[in-house]
């Protein structure tokens, strides 16, 4: 197993996936993966389908140079986006593996989120192309690598309450005030 860029902060509670070499548009992918960071399981999956079924769309915010105007893009507080529906399967793909390894693990599927999801480039397949007067120019892909975490949402932790049944005070205020009071003395 490769290592990974970051770790969980609970490991019983998250799963990991990872892809490597994938033979897809590094700069798109990167793009998408940033619209899926913070999002639930299901939540992400259903907005990679749209993306395929041109309903949604993902917003480029890197990458933007060539990348068209679409009026889709303003749900997402952008400008420029597209649909690259091959970064979308793949990404679908690592989320299903990963929600697998959810299961595995004995984690509530619904309870994941997309904690940490990183793009990478890969090293460029090679291939040429001919051109005019027996001229041969490299004709590159740019794979890519990624990786994501799915972490279990924590659960809300109630305020701790002093003896008489009230929650404690702001300490931040009263210091404020003692440093209002002596700087004051100085003038």
């Amino acid at each position: 197993m490769g290592k990974y860029s970051s770790e969980p902060l609970d490991a019983s509670k998250s799963c990991k996936a990872r892809g490597s070499n994938l033979r897809v548009h590094y700069k798109n992918t990167r793009e998408t993966a940033m619209a899926l960071k913070g999002l639930g399981l299901k939540r992400a999956q259903r907005f990679l389908e749209d993306v395929i079924a041109h309903k949604d769309i993902v917003p480029f915010k890197r990458y933007t140079g060539g990348v068209g105007h679409k009026a889709q893009c303003k749900r997402h507080n952008a400008v420029s986006g597209r649909w690259p529906e091959k970064s979308c399967r793949y990404l679908l793909d690592l989320l299903q593996n990963a929600g697998s390894n959810a299961e595995i693990q004995g984690i509530e599927v619904d309870t994941l989120y997309i904690s940490h999801i990183q793009v990478q480039q890969a090293p460029g397949m090679r291939r040429r192309t001919y051109r005019a007067h027996g001229r041969i120019n490299p004709y590159m892909s740019c794979p890519c690598h990624v990786e994501l975490i799915l972490s279990a949402k924590a659960e809300p932790v109630k305020k701790a309450e002093n003896e008489d049944g009230s929650s404690q005070k702001r300490i931040r205020g009263k210091r404020q005030q003692r440093l209002k009071n002596a700087s004051s003395g100085f003038d």
